[in-house]
């Protein structure tokens, strides 16, 4: 699984013209699945983003998780982040789940958020997306597992 997390001021994500999924403070997440992905995997992943410490406590340094400042995670599927392209012009994505896996994969690592405590919002998986944002300082982290 590989996420790439931005902190946001707000986040909305659009489809054919409907928002489907907004947040203010907290974290968009762009999720990939690989077919390999597991429950430990999807497990350690939403444990890990419930509990990041990236948002600055009294003293301004990075010490607060989602939890302490009332966040939330729009989780929106992103298979390109399995893209490969060292070889030609067009990125090929043999990494990445098919989408008969990829989606019940997405799901549950929604719900496992979720289940962290974890107000989550979502974009419609497979769907052609619109999203927005507005970053919250340059934090961005990559994260694989």
């Amino acid at each position: 699984m590989r996420v790439v997390l931005q902190r946001v001021s707000r986040a909305a994500v659009r489809v054919d013209g409907a928002t489907t999924g907004a947040i203010g403070r907290g974290f968009l997440v762009l999720a990939g699945f690989a077919p390999t992905d597991g429950e430990a995997t999807l497990a350690w992943m939403a444990e890990k983003v419930a509990v990041l410490r990236l948002f600055g406590d009294a003293e301004g340094k990075m010490n607060l998780p989602l939890a302490e400042v009332g966040g939330g995670v729009l989780v929106i599927s992103q298979f390109t982040l399995y893209g490969d392209a060292v070889k030609g012009r067009r990125p090929s994505f043999p990494g990445a789940a098919p989408p008969a896996v990829a989606e019940p994969l997405y799901e549950r690592f929604v719900a496992l958020l979720r289940a962290q405590g974890v107000p989550v919002e979502t974009g419609r998986f497979g769907a052609m997306m619109d999203v927005e944002l507005v970053n919250d300082g340059p934090v961005t982290l990559m994260l694989e597992r």
